[in-house]
């Protein structure tokens, strides 16, 4: 659905050429947009943000509300269009990507391959039904957290966080860091896959809507306690002596740059025994590698369970390979960060 219909065109164009897809309806306005997909429900909705009557926010909100259906974010990355599909994906979309350019541009075969090849992909995720909520962007109360044991292996401590995720990511790491007090004592370290010109605006949005202080990593920074750094959209995120930033252009490990294996290594290297990593919700097995290096230099392993997560690849390949100290649902996840540092 998309307001655009010189973009509806070209996307039906490219996704109707591959095999086993099918352009099942198509929409000008979110609102219209919803009811499509409530009536045909499709196996995944690419949707753009702005749009009349509904945004991409609000028709997100709709459609997990009344036929959860995987959502694709499209932007023209505007401030206000990146800030509203951040919201969307905290809602329920699954991605957001930049809108791939007109024919005349010399990229547009390589990032309209990249659209399809994303859009095919979440396809097959599943997605659940989302509640209805009211839209709020101040910081939030946390919510009470169920009576659970604490998870937490006498003498462990935690020196240092690093948290690594993709698809599905955004809203648990919002929900995580939210749940964390403004003094949280330890730094925290994010790799977050998504679109390269959404990592300013996710590091904006986070910084908003939870008490911690969060921002892009920068080179040589002083890690400390209660900021959260993030992960640049093409350098690794790793740490030096210091203990400090630093933001490599080592070749992509896997396939990714930045990698949450670099990220895992180097924290390893630098915190040893106090190495806290924590596998959330993605595809792939970004980060897997580098947890066996903080396992074997003594640290600690977190991995997001199954039910609450929406693609467990990720910390499904981590558990499989018993590299996961403990396993926990997302709402658990924060009390353990803060009982790992008392």
């Amino acid at each position: 659905m998309d307001d655009s219909a010189t973009f509806r065109s070209l996307a039906r164009a490219h996704l109707s050429s591959e095999a086993g897809f099918e352009v099942v309806g198509e929409a000008s306005d979110g609102l219209r947009g919803v009811e499509l997909a409530v009536e045909r429900r499709p196996d995944v909705v690419v949707m753009d943000v702005e749009m009349p009557r509904l945004d991409g926010y609000e028709a997100t909100r709709r459609i997990m509300s009344h036929a959860p259906t995987p959502v694709v974010i499209v932007s023209a990355l505007s401030d206000r269009a990146v800030q509203t599909s951040l919201e969307a994906l905290r809602a329920g979309a699954l991605t957001a990507l930049s809108k791939p350019p007109g024919p005349d541009h010399p990229d547009a075969e390589a990032e309209w391959r990249h659209f399809v090849r994303v859009v095919r992909s979440m396809a097959g995720v599943r997605v659940v039904r989302r509640h209805r909520r009211r839209r709020s962007l101040p910081p939030e109360e946390p919510a009470a957290e169920p009576d659970r044991p604490p998870h937490r292996p006498a003498g462990f401590r935690a020196s240092v966080v690093a948290l690594a995720a993709s698809t599905g990511g955004p809203a648990a790491v919002r929900e995580i860091l939210g749940a964390l007090p403004a003094d949280y004592p330890v730094p925290i370290l994010l790799v977050q896959h998504i679109g390269a010109d959404f990592v300013e605006g996710l590091a904006r949005w986070l910084d908003a809507t939870v008490p911690l202080e969060v921002g892009l990593a920068r080179p040589r920074e002083p890690l400390r306690g209660g900021r959260v750094y993030i992960a640049p959209s093409d350098g690794h995120l790793t740490v030096v002596p210091g203990p400090k930033v630093a933001v490599t252009d080592d070749a992509p490990i896997g396939g990714f740059r930045p990698s949450a294996t670099a990220t895992y290594r180097s924290v390893a290297g630098a915190y040893g025994a106090g190495a806290l990593g924590v596998i959330l919700t993605g595809m792939g097995r970004d980060g897997v590698s580098g947890l066996h290096d903080l396992r074997r230099l003594g640290g600690f392993v977190l991995a997001q369970d199954e039910a609450s997560s929406v693609v467990h690849s990720m910390p499904g390949h981590a558990i499989r390979e018993g590299l996961a100290d403990a396993v926990l649902p997302l709402d658990a996840i924060p009390g353990y960060l803060r009982r790992s540092v008392e």
